[in-house]
């Protein structure tokens, strides 16, 4: 399929779909349509998710692993009494006009795609994290989300977490003063996953789809499941895997967009083995008023951090500093060694339901993790990659988006396409 057969078909698409998909519901008790899209572990998880809450029906399942659509199938008629439809090519959902909303968990790299194709046939969507496989995709997807007036949440449910917005709020307070640095912990041990030789596809998986708009190459078993996430024709790593969820939280913490220098640094050490990606990586980030944010990953043995944390955040201020992860955050002022009395938490929210209501009332801004926010943390561990891959500290321009005068680190701000899987320039 051309650019513009693309086109033609994205446009039919929304034009069919939109006809039976309004903004907003009248009431609570109005049913919407839910299509999940990969049923991995967070596929699996967001179809309970939706078939937990009231008003809301799980249609129709999407794997090119027909193994496990069934199996959620099974798993969801037993749970509810209603068996969804299940299909290899997520098309098939998008073209349903009785669908509402699709939630999207499939690997990085149909992140994007899917989510622009569902905006475009009038459906709101739930994404996983990281949002975006590159920069281009994640400012497509909020064009879409924006022309087609469509609900769009990022799936980093530290957006909806008492804790982490107790944390947020004190530091947008100023309790710790003039935030100068912050730092972003990421440690959890990652194995050899060893060599994997081409052979056949297996039949219970539609290949094509899978590989959706990744280069063609031969199928092993090293990519399908999850080692997919170090190759980075499919996945960024564990800055994009674990690391998109605390970026995000150090982001909304300190208030900040983009930052104009980011160098980067590790490597794949312990072993030799098909990954790509590095197993353990140290990320700085300068902004434009000189404020730095770091990001270190671990994968191999390491002791935990001040606090004993070993997933979570630290940021560092003119009165103090706070120190969080997902069991608590502490609070020091000045030079006391000790931690500030509890300031308590506040109320956590699903954040799944926090998007289904959200596309109840029609409106994106009730959204915890509406998708340009989700996205802008995104491009921290996308800007983190490609100043890793070209082994250098690259200059970016924030207002553009570009790094300016450096075409080799531009060409990395997008991939080539496989047709017909192609990310449009204009959505």
């Amino acid at each position: 399929m051309h650019r513009r057969g693309f086109l033609k078909y994205s446009t039919a698409l929304a034009g069919v779909s939109l006809i039976g998909n309004s903004s907003s519901w009248a009431g609570a008790n109005d049913r919407i349509r839910v299509g999940i899209i990969g049923l991995g572990g967070r596929g699996g998880d967001l179809m309970k998710s939706a078939a937990s809450l009231a008003g809301v029906e799980v249609a129709a399942l999407a794997d090119p692993d027909k193994r496990r659509a069934a199996k959620n199938a099974e798993d969801l008629e037993k749970a509810t009494g209603q068996a969804p439809e299940q299909h290899q090519d997520l098309r098939k959902i998008l073209e349903d006009q009785t669908i509402d909303a699709v939630s999207i968990a499939t690997c990085n790299h149909w992140h994007a795609l899917a989510t622009i194709w569902a905006c475009q046939a009038g459906k709101h969507v739930y994404v996983e994290k990281p949002v975006s496989h590159n920069l281009f995709e994640g400012r497509q997807m909020v064009k879409a989300a924006r022309k087609y007036n469509r609900v769009v949440q990022g799936g980093t449910q530290r957006r909806s977490s008492g804790l982490f917005r107790k944390a947020v709020e004190l530091l947008h307070e100023g309790t710790i003063g003039d935030i100068y640095m912050s730092r972003a912990l990421v440690f959890g041990a990652r194995d050899s996953i060893g060599f994997a030789q081409p052979k056949p596809v297996p039949e219970w998986l539609n290949y094509e789809m899978w590989l959706g708009p990744a280069p063609e190459q031969p199928y092993h078993e090293n990519l399908v499941h999850y080692n997919w996430h170090w190759f980075w024709d499919f996945g960024n790593g564990d800055l994009g895997n674990n690391g998109s969820h605390i970026l995000d939280v150090i982001r909304w913490g300190i208030r900040k967009g983009l930052p104009v220098k980011i160098h980067s640094t590790g490597g794949r050490y312990g072993y030799k083995d098909q990954g790509q990606t590095p197993n353990t990586q140290v990320v700085t980030y300068e902004f434009d008023d000189g404020t730095i944010l770091s990001c270190e990953v671990r994968g191999l043995y390491t002791n935990p951090e001040a606090h004993g944390i070993r997933w979570g955040g630290m940021f560092y201020g003119s009165k103090g500093y706070l120190a969080i992860s997902d069991e608590k955050y502490e609070l020091f002022q000045g030079r006391n060694t000790q931690p500030e009395p509890d300031q308590g938490v506040l109320e956590s929210e699903d954040h799944y339901k926090n998007f289904i209501d959200a596309v109840r009332a029609g409106d994106p801004e009730k959204l915890n993790g509406e998708i340009e926010q989700i996205y802008l943390s995104c491009a921290f561990c996308l800007l983190g990659n490609i100043s890793y891959r070209l082994r250098r500290e690259v200059h970016f321009d924030p207002a553009t988006e570009t790094f300016p005068g450096d075409e080799e680190a531009n060409r990395m701000l997008t991939r080539e396409y496989r047709k017909p899987f192609v990310v449009p320039d204009e959505v």
